[in-house]
């Protein structure tokens, strides 16, 4: 269960595939090298049998993305890129774990308290206007669910309350925005939410200012010791930082 995002690049890749396509491809190359190298326990039956059922799709997608190495679209590997076959694509695995979530609430906690108001990224300024849309409402109704395998979108029952200037708002508000918006392209993508080209710079300046400003490497390689989902929001950031550069659309969903 994951937030899967893609860099929609006009590639041979596409040319000869659909989104949707792409996207099982993804969810399939990182399924299989999770039950391939990253399970440590002994395959059960279930895990080998789909092993073998899915080898001649596994076969065609290697050969098909063997071009993605080359691709301006194409994300580094060495982050969070385990089992990422299409090189443009990537993943943020559920449940948001707590150490994540109480580390991005510390950030734009310092931000709101030490950064003057004009110095501040534009997309927290929206965030803690009281017009803002990232009401938090979508995050809310995620957080209370539990699924009949008893997996959980949020590690946190309840979000992380923010205050001074942004006593209103909770983490719910925070993941509304990190999840983009409504796409109106689903019907041909399959994906849900989107960041537009005209977002894409909002979208890096925020979250490059949470993710990277001012943490040092011994910082970094803590919270990623401490945090899977970390590394996998540093993945997003490469992408969106990506997408600007190319002018194209970053997928989510």
């Amino acid at each position: 269960m994951s937030l899967e995002f893609a860099i929609q690049y006009p590639c041979p890749l596409r040319a000869r595939h659909s989104e949707e396509q792409l996207r099982r491809w993804g969810r399939l190359s990182n399924l299989h090298t999770l039950l391939t190298t990253g399970d440590t326990s002994v395959p059960s039956n279930d895990k080998l049998k789909w092993i073998e059922s899915a080898r001649d799709e596994v076969e065609l997608m290697q050969a098909e993305t063997t071009i993605c190495s080359t691709c301006p679209a194409c994300l580094p590997l060495e982050i969070a890129g385990e089992g990422e076959a299409v090189g443009c694509l990537g993943r943020i695995t559920y449940p948001i774990d707590a150490q994540f979530e109480k580390f991005l609430a510390d950030r734009v906690q310092l931000v709101l308290d030490t950064v003057d108001p004009a110095d501040q990224p534009r997309l927290l300024r929206i965030l803690v206007d009281p017009e803002s849309p990232f009401d938090g409402e979508a995050s809310k109704e995620l957080r209370r669910v539990t699924t009949a395998d008893a997996l959980r979108f949020f590690e946190l029952r309840l979000p992380i309350t923010l205050a001074r200037e942004a006593a209103r708002l909770t983490t719910d508000n925070l993941f509304d925005l990190l999840g983009g918006f409504h796409s109106e392209h689903m019907h041909e993508t399959s994906y849900a939410r989107e960041l537009p080209p005209a977002a894409t710079a909002d979208y890096y300046d925020f979250l490059d200012l949470l993710l990277r400003n001012d943490l040092n490497q011994s910082e970094r390689e803590r919270l990623r010791r401490r945090s899977k989902n970390y590394e996998q929001y540093l993945r997003l950031l490469e992408g969106i930082e990506q997408a600007e550069a190319l002018e194209a659309r970053v997928l989510l969903d």
